[in-house]
This record gives structure tokens, sequence and C-alpha cells, in this order.
């Protein structure tokens, strides 16, 4: 597999990185042991950076990446770890909890879940607003010196935000949703990064299954995101399932698959950007695999460029209540 590299200061990566929330959490039901046996696929392709984040699951996600990789050659292997969500038993979403000796904690239980002396990419899930930013960055600087943690990511957060936090410490890559039809950090965020020399890892590539070609209307468990996601409801469905359609037709003329042809449109916007693909089942992760094999040219760029312009999704990322914490959202309405 080619590779990336995360930004100025980061690690090199495989040119797609792999989402494991969804083998724990949020999409309803998981199979733990399809979960394993997908990581296992997923590392024998060549795809070295795995994603997660403490409260997938309550922490049942890093377990999983731990007994996955009890097996595997665990050095060619890049975990990166969102933080500071606070859930209840009920796993409702409580807010963010960047304070130092919250960090400190969350990190501790991390290290002791996934089994690893340190983590390589270690993020902050959410801006706290209670919390300066050069505070979190500068506890988490101090656990970089202590080699509890390799490097600093951010997450969803806008470009004043960035510049603040790098200014505190190196920033490697800032995790953020990238697709098709949410293109929101081309106004700014993505000009950014790139004048910091901050990598992109693109997660929601295929904004959340709904242009991979596979959706279906059938009724999703109550766990599953997507039955209170505004773009998953009424009107808003119908009209992005339009948009998906639209994708069919192109990627039939690529000769692709809609979720290789989301994919590789996605690696195609620069060599700072990693993919993140969500697949929690092997098939998914091969389709993901098989759009490393697709260059599209000049003409196949505009074509899409032109059929998914920024704002073109109907509704928002998330509910109100999720976006109030999106610093990423304040500057303007993304997409």
């Amino acid at each position: 597999m080619d590779t990336r590299k995360l930004g100025k200061t980061g690690p090199v990566v495989g040119a797609i990185g792999l989402g494991c929330m969804g083998m724990s959490d949020v999409y309803g039901p998981a199979d733990r042991s399809e979960g394993i046996a997908t990581i296992h696929a997923a590392l024998d392709a060549g795809i070295t950076l795995l994603d997660t984040g403490d409260f997938y699951g309550m922490g049942h996600n890093e377990l999983l990446i731990r007994e996955a990789l009890s097996s595997r050659n665990r050095s060619n292997v890049q975990i990166s770890v969102k933080f500071g969500a606070l859930r209840d038993v009920e796993r409702n979403f409580l807010g963010y909890d960047s304070r130092p000796a919250a960090i400190k904690n969350f990190l501790a239980y991390s290290l002791q879940r996934l089994g690893v002396e340190a983590i390589d990419i270690y993020r902050p899930a959410r801006l706290d607003p209670g919390v300066p930013i050069e505070e979190t960055i500068g506890t988490l600087a101090e656990m970089v010196a202590k080699g509890w943690i390799k490097h600093i990511g951010l997450s969803e957060v806008g470009s004043e935000t960035i510049r603040r936090a790098h200014a505190v410490h190196p920033i490697v890559d800032l995790q953020i949703e990238y697709s098709l039809i949410s293109r929101g950090i081309e106004s700014d965020i993505l000009k950014t990064c790139r004048e910091l020399g901050i990598g992109i890892t693109a997660y929601g590539v295929l904004s959340r299954g709904l242009i991979s070609g596979h959706w279906s209307n059938d009724p999703k468990a109550a766990s599953d995101f997507r039955t209170r996601s505004p773009r998953f409801q009424g009107k808003n469905l119908d009209a992005n399932l339009a948009l998906a359609d639209k994708l069919r037709a192109i990627a039939q003329g690529i000769g692709a698959s809609p979720a290789q042809v989301a994919i590789a449109w996605v690696a195609a916007q620069g060599a700072d950007i990693v993919p993140l693909v969500g697949a929690r089942r092997r098939d998914r992760l091969t389709e993901a695999l098989g759009a490393l094999a697709i260059k599209l040219t000049a003409a196949q760029l505009a074509t899409l460029d032109q059929a998914f312009p920024h704002g073109v999704a109907a509704g928002a990322r998330y509910p109100d209540a999720q976006l109030a914490h999106m610093d990423s959202e304040r500057p303007f309405n993304a997409a």
C-alpha cells in the first residue's frame, strides 16, 4: 500500500486508515469476531492507522483493538485515540472534559485498555468551551515529554483554535468530516492546516453509508446514530439519496462502485489527506481497498466537483445539540 505522512512532524501511515468506531458503537449491534477479523484483514492489506475513541462503546473499542493486535506485530501500527467525551449508562453524550486532571485520567485508562506503553496520536474529541485550548495542548505536551503519547492531533475544530493549539505544540493532523457531500473544510480549515503543515484524517468519507451505494431504508436499531441524524430524516433523506443515485451513475461510467469513487475522490484532494474508512466487515473493507486502484482523471474530478458542490447535502451533519460542541462549525455553515 502507498503511504502518506501526517503533517510535517507526524508518522508515515498507510494511504487509507481504518475507523473502528462502528465495531463497538453508534451504528447498532456489531459482531465482535467480525470486527477483529476486519482489523486483521486491514493490517494484512497494509493499513497501519487504526482510529478509535475511549468513549466508543465506553472502552469496548479499545479493548477490541487490543485483542486484535495481541497476535500481531504492533511495531508498524499507529493507534489514534480521541478522548474527552462524557457519557452516561444509557449511552447519552453529556459533554466534553479537557481539564488537565481529566486528560491524565483518560490517558491512563486508554493505555491500560489498549495494553500499550504509548499512544501514537492522542486528540481531544471536541473543544471543551470551559478550558482554553492552550491549557489542553500544554497538558498533552507534558504527556509527550513523558513518553506516554507520541503525537498530538485535533478533531472538529476551526482555524482559530488550530492556530492557537499549534502555537503551543506541533499538531500532526486534524480529524474532521470530509466527503463529496461534506466539503465545509474547503472554505477555510483546509487552507489553515496546509499553511501550518498539519495533515487531515478524513472521516465520514461515505457520509455514514449515505453515499456508499448500500443504503437501505430498512428500520434501524434505536442505538443507530443515523435515526437521529438530520441528513437521514424525511425529505432530507430523499434529497440525499438522489445525490447517491447521481454518484452511482458517475461511478458506473468510471467502472467502480460508488463507495470506491467517493473514497478515491477524498484521497485525490491532496497527499496530506488520509481517508478513514469505517468498515465493520471484511467485505466492506475489501470494497474500500479497491479505491486505491482508482486514479481519477482531471475530467472525472471536474465532473464530480460539478455534481457535488459545496453545500449540496440536505440537512446538517449532526443534530443541533452536538453541533453546539463543534468548533469547526462556528465560522461558517459547513456542509
